[in-house]
């Protein structure tokens, strides 16, 4: 089955304005089978956006409108594409409790959900690593050196994987090399192939399943698959299940990229 499970939406601040039918269009004419609606989740409870605009994720009031388009959607697409109900879910470390207790709440709703790290901390407060490359300097001076601040991200991944966030818990580990974002702006002088290896073994030491995610090639300060083709031939090789993911942001980008990471992906994990 051809698959598109990491999609998002006008639901999201800083996103397009395509509506939700447009991506289900673009899915239907690049010949997927099923696509995954997995809008960023509103933050935990007492978390304060770092970001300028605050505008990381969706609102938490405009939770149920998400939902209940998705689920129109579902039924008017029924002979078309098979859709499922999502989210994107950061693992803010923590506030795993707050977490926990919001997938106790929504996760009854969901068909699938993407788990990711987008937020480190870094002593006096947390920061969006990927925001803008700006806001990843501040990251680097805050760790004192770039190999600390990727072994911490990379840390805080496995983390995310271990954490005990009940049972509606994500299956799925997303984007797991999103720290190499601006790695043409701030090349590395050190080897991350086995922090990223220990990621590896932790999912699959978890039985955890990674979201291969296309966007960084769409990135001019990255320009490769989220994460790259050796470590998904690598996760492969293990056993690790694979999901496809476009990452878009606008409806155009569905699919994007997929002839790149078909042979591994194309039987991939879905949760039943």
């Amino acid at each position: 089955m051809i698959h598109d499970g990491h999609v998002h939406t006008p639901y999201c601040p800083h996103g397009s304005t395509d509506n939700l039918q447009s991506y289900v269009e673009e899915a239907v004419r690049n010949g997927f089978q099923r696509l995954t609606f997995t809008e960023h989740a509103p933050l935990p409870a007492g978390f304060q956006d770092p970001v300028p605009d605050r505008d990381s994720a969706m609102r938490k009031k405009d939770l149920p409108y998400y939902i209940g388009e998705v689920q129109k959607l579902k039924q008017f697409y029924r002979k078309d594409i098979e859709i499922f109900t999502g989210l994107e879910i950061d693992f803010i470390e923590g506030y795993e409790s707050q977490t926990a207790d919001f997938l106790q709440e929504i996760g009854p709703e969901l068909d699938d959900a993407v788990l990711s790290v987008h937020f480190l901390h870094n002593g006096s407060g947390y920061t969006c690593l990927d925001f803008d490359e700006h806001s990843f300097r501040h990251l680097k001076e805050c760790y004192g050196s770039l190999e600390r601040l990727y072994s911490d991200y990379y840390r805080t991944v496995s983390k995310s994987i271990t954490s005990d966030l009940g049972p509606y818990k994500p299956k799925r580990i997303g984007h797991i090399t999103l720290v190499r974002k601006f790695q043409k702006l701030f090349p590395r002088t050190f080897d991350d192939t086995e922090m990223i290896r220990r990621v590896l073994d932790t999912a699959a030491a978890g039985g955890y399943s990674l979201d291969i995610n296309t966007a960084g090639l769409r990135k001019r300060h990255c320009g490769e698959i989220y994460p790259p083709l050796p470590f998904i031939k690598e996760a492969a090789a293990r056993g690790i299940p694979l999901t496809f993911g476009s990452d878009a942001h606008q409806s155009r980008d569905v699919g994007a990229h997929y002839d790149q990471v078909a042979p591994y992906v194309e039987k991939h994990y879905f949760p039943e």
